[in-house]
């Protein structure tokens, strides 16, 4: 598995745009193949930034079969002019994960 990390600065007067572009987005995204999931958070202390979190079975599934397809583009058409700076993208594989447990009350 390796996730995808985008910081994704958007213009803060099209906030509310992006994110109803992104839900249009979301769909387009987890219809590719070796897709797995994603997640999309803004920023507490700079509203007007997130993070895209995106897991893909592998590396190419991203750099090659999503960047190189027909829905790219559309996804390109969604998004890409809502940044400013243009996000850089990085991909990081999992090392060591750990999590709590809770207990049924």
């Amino acid at each position: 598995m390796i996730l995808e990390v985008a910081i994704l600065n958007v213009i803060p007067a099209k906030k509310a745009a992006f994110e109803l572009a992104f839900q249009t987005a979301s769909a387009i995204i987890s219809s590719m193949p070796g897709y797995m999931s994603h997640q999309l958070q803004r920023c507490l202390e700079k509203d007007a930034q997130y993070i895209l979190l995106v897991k893909w079975a592998q590396l190419e599934d991203h750099t090659v079969g999503f960047r190189g397809s027909e829905q790219y583009q559309a996804w390109r058409e969604l998004l890409h002019h809502f940044y400013d700076p243009f996000p850089t993208v990085e991909h990081y594989e999992l090392i060591q994960e750990q999590g709590n447990r809770c207990a049924a009350v």
